[in-house]
């Protein structure tokens, strides 16, 4: 167990500890030879700070911890902790008056081959070595650097294109015109980085970019775009008169490879316990699918945990998913997908998250999953819940009971009747650490036992443990257990035993790494399909 939360902490942390421990032993190797080459001389304290001073100035190598990574074939981006803001350096584009010839030729040609075919797209790998081949026919010499500027400046995010590929960075944020660019890295936490915009033009180029990929539009009449980017990355943008000091861009970033549920085990979010008692609460083992609500702060990690939960529903189900932004990943093959859409110049067109729940109410849904239930859809969801369907949703709320408030009251309005639908409510915060960076824990789960007198009446489950950094299990009896065991004509101990094989399971997936989301749905469907035979195999 110590290894592995040395594993974790050196997961979280990176490798800078050991790096800075291996720098003060060269440290105090140096200053050694130099007590052993001068050791008749007296230095005073003064004349010893100004010496550490000097040293420290001339000597890159007493320099805190520099890491240069690399972020694509020919770009790099320069990390540097100094400062109460470290710096996320990255190299920008810049073109010759001969390279700027080149691009507008080759931008010109591109251009003719769009006006000339209906439906238009680039492939990025396939643009390069063209552009590669042009180069060397015109007698470029380096030709990998300028068709990666090329590219980047023609198919990318201009100066934004090296943080939104840098799969560490969590945001990437533009305040605005004059100021330099933010990003928030997943290991180190927020930074700023050496990319500044001096014309709104630019800013706006990128967000109108941005804007055509998703098919919507931002001016002066509806200066707010929320968007996404191609692999799913969240987009919210504003320009004057909404944002006084320019066009602002927020692009909150998804991995590459999405987080599942053995990286939140991992990383120590959820417990392996936890783990296996929602696993077999949302099988409900085949009986009584629980319904619940994951709420929290704002970037807390609810859509992760969501999609996390959601991925142990059954292959056999049909899920609709209903978003603002599509950025759910689920390893099943039966899942419709929505978004909604806002109107149009003339007001027009609107496509409200609450038509949409209605409307998938008539698509034979097995579970309906609402990416963020804020407004009128919560009364459309919660009569699902309590007409048959199962179903799922994010909120923002700090705990479980003022989650119960915001559903009962504006703009919500579900009534209190209705909320015993609802079997958990699952809290999970954001904590910041010291040394920089974040932690996510599901700090409760909460259950939703029936009404008294009016009043909702909860029952905690799990609760964090903060002294140990644990999710512990602290429910004396979970009402959802035993209304699965009486439907399934079953004890309580053989439930508990079910979540022990699968709280294996996932531990054994935890220790082999076995983590991407294809790897942990198909683990997931075999176990579905084979439980005993999988049981063996790892035992």
């Amino acid at each position: 167990m110590r290894d592995k939360r040395k594993e974790i902490i050196r997961d979280l942390l990176g490798d800078f500890a050991e790096e800075e421990d291996t720098e003060e032993d060269v440290s105090t190797r140096e200053e050694d030879r130099e007590v052993k080459r001068k050791p008749k001389k007296v230095i005073s304290d003064s004349d010893d700070d100004a010496f550490k001073l000097d040293k420290i100035i001339k000597s890159p190598s007493k320099k805190k911890t520099k890491k240069i990574k690399k972020v694509s074939d020919v770009m790099k981006a320069e990390i540097i902790e100094e400062g109460l803001v470290p710096n996320y350096n990255v190299t920008i584009p810049s073109f010759s008056s001969q390279e700027r010839q080149l691009f507008n030729e080759i931008r010109e040609k591109l251009v003719e081959v769009a006006v000339t075919q209906d439906d238009f797209k680039v492939d990025e790998e396939s643009f390069i070595g063209e552009v590669k081949q042009f180069l060397r026919a015109r007698g470029v010499r380096d030709v990998d650097r300028l068709s990666a500027q090329i590219s980047q400046e023609m198919l990318g995010y201009g100066k934004l294109d090296h943080m939104i590929k840098d799969d560490d960075l969590e945001e990437v944020m533009v305040i605005g015109t004059g100021s330099k660019v933010f990003v928030y890295h997943r290991k180190i936490g927020m930074m700023v980085t050496n990319v500044v915009f001096e014309d709104e033009a630019e800013i706006k180029a990128i967000i109108d970019v941005i804007a055509r990929q998703v098919n919507r539009r931002i001016d002066q009449q509806t200066p707010i775009l929320d968007a996404r980017l191609k692999d799913g990355s969240r987009v919210n943008a504003t320009i004057p008169p909404v944002s006084a000091d320019g066009p602002t861009l927020t692009i909150r970033k998804f991995k590459k490879d999405p987080l599942t549920v053995i990286d939140l085990i991992n990383y120590k979010t959820i417990s392996s316990h936890l783990a296996g008692f929602l696993w077999v609460c949302t099988d409900g083992l085949g009986v009584k699918p629980c319904n619940a609500i994951i709420a929290g702060g704002t970037g807390s990690g609810k859509t992760t945990t969501m999609n996390t939960i959601a991925a142990f529903v059954p292959p056999r189900e049909r899920i609709i998913t209903i978003e603002d932004t599509l950025e759910l990943q689920l390893p099943h093959s039966h899942v419709v997908r929505m978004e909604t859409r806002p109107p149009n110049i003339e007001g027009k067109g609107e496509l409200t998250m609450d038509t949409l729940v209605k409307n998938s109410l008539r698509q034979r849904p097995d579970r309906v999953i609402v990416g963020e239930v804020r407004g009128g859809e919560a009364i459309t969801l919660f009569t699902a819940l309590n007409t048959g369907h199962s179903g799922m949703g994010t909120l923002h709320s700090n705990t479980a009971r003022e989650t119960i408030t915001r559903l009962v009251n504006q703009p919500m309005n579900v009534p209190n009747i209705m909320i015993p639908a609802l079997d958990f409510i699952i809290m999970q915060q954001r904590m910041y650490r010291p040394e920089g960076g974040s932690l996510r824990r599901i700090t409760e789960v909460a259950e939703v036992v029936g009404m008294e007198e009016g009043n909702v009446q909860l029952n905690r489950v799990f609760e964090w443990n903060n002294v140990t950094d644990k999710v512990e299990y602290v429910g004396i009896a979970s009402q959802t257990l035993r209304d699965i065991s009486e439907l399934r004509g079953i004890g309580i101990t053989e439930i508990e035993e079910e979540i022990e094989k699968r709280r294996l399971i996932l531990e054994y997936m935890a220790d082999n790494n076995i983590r991407s989301i294809n790897e942990v749905g198909e683990s997931i469907n075999n176990y579905y399909r084979d439980p005993e035979g999988m049981l063996e195999q790892i035992l």
